[in-house]
């Protein structure tokens, strides 16, 4: 969709002009985890600001056994906004996640888990989103883009972490014991 928008900030004004245009970030990987211990990473928002580099803070807001709501502060490169999610899940294989508030005028996505084994799963995750302004997808766009393109295997080198198989001397605590 074309469009013009405008922000006005004291002393300076920007008139952007361009396209917000859907995007849709989708990656698999076959991992030496457990599916249950990728699903408790993925469920474990809370923790993400200890692993994710983008992620400025994490509160959740509500957790049970089928659905985990939680609001992340994302503040990467310059870029800073909120956004909450409302996710239904069924533990250990699937988790939706669904915008209640941020910057997009569309933002669904969802995590699929197959285990293959006892100690080991396959990871597929798409996510579509669209910003609500054109503005914010030309200063935000490029950030979130990469956001989006690594978070798969940023879950896969944070359960290297926890569970073994990553860098020396890497923080090796249960998540059970709170810290996925």
């Amino acid at each position: 969709m074309s469009g013009i928008a405008t922000a006005v900030l004291p002393g300076w004004t920007f008139v952007v002009t361009g396209t917000r245009e859907m995007h849709e970030v989708r990656r698999t990987a076959l991992v030496p985890f457990a599916s249950e211990s990728i699903f408790d990473l993925i469920d474990g928002a809370e923790h993400y600001p200890a692993f994710l580099p983008w992620c400025a803070g994490a509160t959740v807001l509500a957790r049970d056994d089928n659905l985990v709501s939680a609001r992340i502060a994302v503040d990467y490169h310059g870029v800073r906004f909120q956004l909450v999610t409302r996710n239904p899940k069924r533990r250990p294989e699937f988790m939706a996640v669904r915008l209640q508030e941020g910057p997009f005028r569309h933002f669904e996505g969802d995590w699929h888990l197959t285990a293959l084994s006892a100690t080991a799963c396959k990871i597929e995750f798409c996510l579509r989103y669209e910003f609500q302004s054109v503005l914010m997808a030309k200063v935000a766009g490029p950030v979130f883009g990469k956001i989006a393109d690594t978070l798969v295997d940023a879950f896969v080198d944070r359960a290297g972490r926890i569970y073994g198989g990553g860098p020396a001397g890497a923080d090796s605590a249960s998540p059970r014991a709170g810290k996925p």
